[in-house]
């Protein structure tokens, strides 16, 4: 660090793969592996840490017009960072893969502010809350009646969560009997589903109601994210003590706003991976401030914590199965939940990760 300027000498990006521990697919979707690409940003004698969960061809992005595009540039100075690497991907387009990539070097930059000042993130933004509630999130569609009983049930056994999340659509005949099977194994705890856009909007408030009887206090993307106009149709018609929320594919301020602006969701969800990072994830805070609505972080919870800690609106964080492995596996310093809520080691400067590349090295691509 020079002065009061900390210039980027450099940046790498590298990608793992992940299996997952068993077959799972959600109403719109089936995977059998995780892909989470990691960046390294190197200013003043540190090393700042941020990563995404995307495809391995933003590598080469990362490595080729966002690295131009930062060269030199004063590591201290992250906004103006984010708006440089906008700026560079132009013509490129701003959303999907472009917003994931700049969304992992934009969460390196502040990683890499705070280790520069000897700061956690989370005081480096200023504090909301000095912890963040939690809920268990998964229940696959590919898993059988004992499989989701059981994975729903330890979140409210072992980790203390309030809430749990499951996933419903594949195939919408058998959904009532999962959500039934759901609730008998977590008894009065709050359950929420997860349709990823599966259903018509008819099939949505057909099943909102029936879902109702079994106490879901949350229906999330009930219809495609992209139909705004059918999301405020099932918000408006749902039961009264459910709600709606829709926002983890948001990669812009435009489609936050919009999202918002079309009366669509309850609770706005946003995803820090996608949406432009730290920053990015600070904006649609500050839009949910401006609109009173509740915000969600969606998924990579140890990437959220910090920035979690300081969303004046923030209601919980998803502590999504397949990121929660990621992250213990990768990363040093992953959060451990404790009766539903996870805290940020102030003791550790930026985000408080370490990668463990020795570690990494098996699920390289």
């Amino acid at each position: 660090m020079t002065g009061n300027q900390a210039p980027i000498d450099t940046m790498r990006a590298l990608a793992c793969r992940v299996p997952t521990d068993k077959p799972e697919a959600d109403g719109t979707f089936a995977w059998d592996s995780t892909t989470v690409v990691i960046v390294q940003v190197q200013a003043g004698g540190k090393c700042g840490l941020g990563y995404t969960y995307s495809d391995a061809s933003i590598v080469q992005l990362i490595g080729g017009p966002l690295l131009k595009a930062l060269a030199h540039h004063d590591a201290l100075d992250v906004p103006s960072c984010w708006r440089t690497m906008q700026k560079a991907i132009r013509n490129l387009g701003r959303e999907g893969l472009v917003a994931m990539a700049i969304s992992a070097v934009d969460v390196a930059l502040w990683d890499l502010k705070g280790k520069l000042l000897n700061l956690p993130l989370a005081r480096l933004l200023g504090r909301c809350r000095e912890e963040v509630p939690i809920y268990g999130s998964g229940g696959f569609t590919t898993y059988s009646d004992e499989e989701l009983r059981e994975q729903l049930a330890s979140w409210v056994q072992r980790d203390g969560c309030r809430w749990v999340k499951m996933k419903v659509g594949s195939d919408p005949s058998r959904d009532p009997h999962r959500v039934q099977v759901a609730r008998e194994g977590i008894g009065d705890c709050g359950l929420f589903v997860d349709a990823n856009g599966a259903y018509t909007v008819k099939q949505a408030l057909d099943l909102a109601h029936t879902f109702a009887e079994k106490q879901v206090l949350w229906f999330e993307e009930p219809v495609s994210s992209d139909d705004l106009e059918g999301l405020s149709r099932v918000r408006n018609l749902a039961p009264a003590d459910m709600e709606i929320a829709a926002g983890e594919y948001g990669y812009t301020m435009d489609y936050f706003r919009r999202m918002l602006q079309a009366g669509a969701v309850d609770v706005l969800q946003a995803d820090a991976s996608r949406c432009g990072g730290i920053t990015g994830f600070l904006q649609v805070a500050a839009l949910c401030e401006a609109h009173h609505m509740e915000l969600s972080a969606h998924c990579a919870p140890a990437l959220h914590l910090h920035v979690a800690c300081a969303a004046p609106r923030l209601r919980h964080q998803e502590w999504f199965h397949d990121h929660v492995r990621i992250e213990a596996r990768l990363f040093d310093g992953a959060p451990i939940p404790k009766e539903g809520i996870i805290r940020p080691d102030l003791s550790r400067p930026g985000i408080g990760l370490e990668f463990k590349e020795s570690d990494a090295q098996r699920y390289r691509q």
